[in-house]
């Protein structure tokens, strides 16, 4: 417990144990993930399931936590899990190497107290919010982060309350599609997107970074408010 001490100045013992008794399922591991899982680990979250398809690639590198010029082409879950049990060697992390979909979603189902989606496929964050709504999951999810540079624009609200995002308004209409009204928690930006004149789109080290500690302290500070 040595590794919490700060920690502990701010939480007493009992509540700590409480908050980081928790199965937190993170789907997507790049520029937000990462970082969400990052806070989680060094908070003292327990149990984390990550889920990512994709290997690190060199245009990572100005923006994922989990990369370094000795890891380019290794498996974003498996460089996750090392970095995590580097900080913490007990942490119980479980992985899934896969792109998730509808065919393959029933792998992944557990007992899960949290979700953060923090995936590009809006047909995959549809999945997880219909999934977090079965199963009375709370769950917070990434909104668009590429092609903004201010990382003080991002905030925590709920899908009908976003601006400038043009993500956000893509999973509007795909929950309207599907008859979903409920206020789903989202991190979301409201700085208008740059223009980059390429579908590719900009990213630095600054806004996906705070987008994923956002999705970790919702975590938290959910969690901290079922315990008071």
């Amino acid at each position: 417990m040595e590794e919490f001490t700060r920690t502990l100045l701010l939480i007493n013992n009992e509540e700590f144990q409480k908050l980081t008794n928790i199965h937190v399922l993170i789907v997507g591991i790049g520029g937000v993930g990462g970082y969400a899982l990052e806070a989680l680990v060094r908070f003292g979250i327990q149990k984390i399931t990550i889920v990512d398809k994709d290997n690190i690639d060199i245009t990572n590198l100005n923006r994922q936590i989990i990369t370094n010029h000795h890891n380019i082409g290794n498996s974003k879950v498996k460089e996750a899990i090392l970095r995590a049990k580097s900080i913490n060697p007990v942490i119980d992390i479980n992985s899934y190497e896969i792109f998730l979909n509808e065919a393959n979603f029933n792998e992944i189902d557990d007992n899960y107290d949290y979700i953060i989606d923090a995936c590009d496929t809006v047909t995959t964050k549809l999945l997880l919010i219909k999934y977090s709504i079965q199963k009375n999951i709370p769950i917070i999810s990434s909104m668009g982060t590429g092609n903004r540079f201010d990382p003080t624009k991002l905030k925590i609200t709920n899908i009908w309350q976003t601006n400038n995002d043009p993500l956000a308004k893509t999973m509007r209409k795909l929950l309207k599609e599907n008859h979903i009204s409920k206020k789903i928690p989202v991190v979301t930006s409201d700085e208008l997107p740059v223009k980059t004149h390429t579908r590719k789109p900009g990213s630095t080290s600054l806004v996906p970074s705070v987008a994923g500690i956002y999705c970790a302290y919702y975590v938290i500070k959910n969690q901290k408010s079922n315990l008071d």
